[in-house]
């Protein structure tokens, strides 16, 4: 981390602190919040145990204000210091609280660049001048070489630079898919477990079982795993999803790395490694390292070249609310009791789940982008608002009409029954397009085409699907509308 990096530890004292407010902006899932406090806690032993000197002040600590200003300007009197040194935030909200604290606490504050990313936000808005458009393959393809990455001298290994269109394939019915490394929770892990079960009962989301990588070092374990017992099936198998087997072949990794206890080019230069040595295919190999140098830089870059405005984006005015069973997971729809129980359990869902199953249904059902995205900033262990905010309103509900995507990301139950498991045990026929037993996203889907006619139909992408539509019988159509304008007044 870059305050820490330039800072002193024969002079210079660390803060760390559990603040009450960043529990509750949103009202973070049980896990999310053990998690961060379990890390912060292990993080401040280990930069004691290597000579620093750290204040640490707990949740529950006398005299804890609740507040990031109340702590900062109670250390500051304690430690009678002049000056604070901090690593720039991710969030825009925490960013401009922090503008205000030179005047507000009287001291100089420093804020560095955050060097846990591979793209500065200085080098994103010079890589985005002057475009038309911000392409995400423009992007990866500059970080390639930037890195040096999967490149075979001026050009990328394989001959592709991209291999997605290998990565989608439905997970056969039988295949051993070897579970994540757990841990046991230690004495500190169990102590936040307590806390968080005493300090926020009502909270969304299920405490136990515990059993996360909270350290450096676990992490790392963890990641190592991944590369050995499930990286190689990855790239085949990282669209599909599975009720019986919800992590399947995915890394885990975006919680640590988010979390700062990954490096995100050190576990690129290990996937890389192991396809170069031969123990996984190409396309698993780039299929992961697109998903860090490309995707997660990309949408932090995305995320403060376009805040604060991004953050209203409402392309389709939708403003209905998010609907009950997101919190309770209680539907009759299959994947989505699947997709939202999963979070319930492990506050964890992969990427299609979430884009293309509650996402999905949020944006067809016509949901306000706002609620969805303090939902998804709720409830996942990954999820901080430079990464969470753009997937959201960018990639899943498309609000911000293309700047990330370049279409909607809307699907029928055709696509989730051709990469699930989840349709055969549903108690709607996703053949079905219309009536009371036909699949909710059937209707929804083909309503929010009809619906939102006028701003898409200039979308190239777009024209097969409007052709369709148009090929329906008018008995049909009205048929499909009248059955969604029910299921959006009263979600199955």
């Amino acid at each position: 981390m870059s305050s820490l990096r330039r800072a002193d530890r024969r002079r210079d004292v660390v803060l760390m602190a559990e603040i009450d407010e960043e529990t509750r902006y949103v009202p973070h899932h049980r896990k999310k919040i053990a998690f961060i406090f379990s890390a912060m806690r292990h993080f401040a032993a280990e930069l004691e145990a290597s000579g620093w000197t750290v204040d640490y002040v707990k949740l529950r600590s006398r005299g804890n204000t609740g507040s990031f200003r109340g702590e900062v300007a109670r250390a500051l009197k304690r430690h009678r210091a002049e000056s604070l040194l901090l690593t720039a935030p991710g969030e825009w909200r925490l960013t401009e609280e922090i503008a205000a604290w030179p005047q507000a606490l009287g001291v100089d504050v420093e804020v560095l660049a955050d060097d846990r990313f591979l793209c500065s936000r200085a080098d994103f808005a010079d890589w985005a001048e002057g475009r038309k458009r911000l392409r995400l393959e423009d992007f990866y393809r500059m970080m390639r070489r930037k890195t040096g990455l999967l490149m075979d001298k001026d050009g990328p290994v394989g001959g592709r630079w991209n291999f997605d269109r290998d990565n989608r394939k439905p997970l056969p019915r039988r295949l051993d898919i070897p579970p994540p490394k757990t841990f046991k929770p230690d004495r500190m892990t169990a102590e936040v477990l307590d806390l968080v079960e005493r300090a926020f009962p009502d909270n969304f989301g299920a405490l136990a079982p515990f059993r996360l990588a909270v350290t450096r070092r676990q992490a790392v374990r963890a990641f190592d795993d991944f590369i050995e017992n499930r990286l190689a099936l990855f790239g085949d198998y990282q669209d599909a999803m599975a009720g019986h087997s919800p992590y399947l072949f995915h890394s885990l990794a975006s919680m640590h790395i988010n979390a700062g206890l990954l490096d995100p080019l050190a576990v690129c230069k290990k996937v890389e490694r192991a396809y170069r040595r031969g123990r996984v295919p190409l396309n698993a190999a780039e299929g992961f390292i697109r998903q860090v140098i490309g995707w997660r830089e990309f949408v932090a870059g995305i995320y403060w070249h376009e805040m604060p405005a991004y953050r209203e984006s409402n392309f389709f005015a939708h403003h209905r609310p998010l609907p009950e069973f997101y919190w309770t997971g209680e539907t009759e729809m299959a994947c989505l009791a699947a997709a939202i129980g999963q979070t319930r359990d492990a506050a964890y869902a992969h990427h299609i789940q979430r884009l293309m199953v509650t996402g999905n249904f949020a944006m067809l059902a016509g949901v306000d982008p706002a609620s969805v995205h303090e939902w998804y900033l709720a409830v996942y262990l990954d999820a901080y608002e430079w990464v969470e905010l753009p997937n959201t309103l960018g990639m899943s509900q498309y609000a911000d009409g293309g700047t990330l995507a370049t279409k909607p990301y809307a699907a029928s139950g055709r696509y989730i029954d051709k990469m699930s498991d989840y349709c055969g045990e549903c108690r709607f026929d996703v053949k079905k397009r219309s009536g009371a037993d036909a699949c909710p996203f059937n209707a929804l889907y083909w309503d929010f085409l009809a619906r939102n006619r006028s701003k898409l139909k200039d979308n190239r992408r777009m024209a097969l699907v409007y052709g369709t539509w148009d090929r329906m019988a008018e008995a049909e159509q009205r048929a499909i509308r009248r059955t969604a304008r029910a299921i959006r007044k009263a979600p199955p």
